[in-house]
C-alpha cells in the first residue's frame, strides 16, 4: 500500500472521528455519522483499491466504536463499517466514470448511509437489542442521517478533491 494514500485515509478518518465525536445525538443517544462521510470520501479518492477499502472500513469501525453512545454499539459499529466499506467499494467500482464526481459521491453517500443504518441496526438488534422498533429507529435516525450525509458530502467531497489536487499539483515553484 502507498504510504501517502494510507496517511490520507488516516487524516480523513481523524477528521470524521472529531466531527462524529462533537455531533450531538438525535434520538436515544444516536447521532449522524460524519465519520461515515469521510470514509466514503476516502474510498472515492482511492477508487479500485480493495485492500485500502477494507482497512478504511476496519479503522472507521474502530473509531466509530470509540465514540458510540449506543448501548453495545461498539461491535455493531465495527460490523457496520466493514460491511458498508465493502458495499461502497463495489458501488464506486461499478458506477460509470461518465457520471460527475459529485453525482457519484451523492449516490455512494445516500445508498451507503442507508445500508450502514440497516447494518448497524440489524447488528445491534442481534447483539443487544434495540431501544425501540427497527422501523422507528430507521425513520427517526437513519433517514435524517442520510439527508445530513448527502448535504455533508456535497460540501466536503469537492473541498477534499481540491485539496488533493493542490497537494498533487502545486502551482507555485519551490525555491
Amino acid at each position: 500500500m502507498d504510504t501517502r494514500k494510507g496517511v490520507q485515509v488516516a487524516l480523513l478518518l481523524a477528521i470524521g472521528f472529531i466531527l462524529h465525536y462533537i455531533t450531538p445525538p438525535i434520538l436515544f443517544g444516536m447521532k449522524p455519522d460524519f465519520l461515515l462521510v469521510m470514509m466514503f470520501i476516502a474510498l472515492i479518492l482511492n477508487r479500485g483499491n480493495y485492500r485500502l477499502a477494507v482497512l478504511t472500513g476496519l479503522l472507521g469501525g474502530i473509531l466509530s466504536a470509540i465514540t458510540s453512545t449506543f448501548p453495545g454499539g461498539q461491535i455493531a459499529n465495527i460490523i457496520d463499517k466493514l460491511l458498508t466499506a465493502h458495499c461502497a467499494y463495489l458501488m464506486i467500482k461499478f458506477l460509470p466514470t461518465s457520471l460527475s464526481k459529485i453525482v457519484s459521491a451523492e449516490i455512494v453517500a445516500v445508498i451507503g448511509t442507508l445500508l450502514s443504518g440497516v447494518f448497524f441496526l440489524t447488528a445491534a438488534a442481534l447483539i443487544v437489542g434495540l431501544p425501540g422498533s427497527f422501523i422507528a429507529l430507521f425513520l427517526a435516525v437513519v433517514l435524517p442521517a442520510t439527508l445530513i450525509n448527502a448535504i455533508a458530502i456535497a460540501i466536503l467531497q469537492p473541498a477534499v478533491q481540491m485539496g488533493q489536487q493542490a497537494v498533487s499539483h502545486p502551482t507555485s515553484k519551490q525555491v
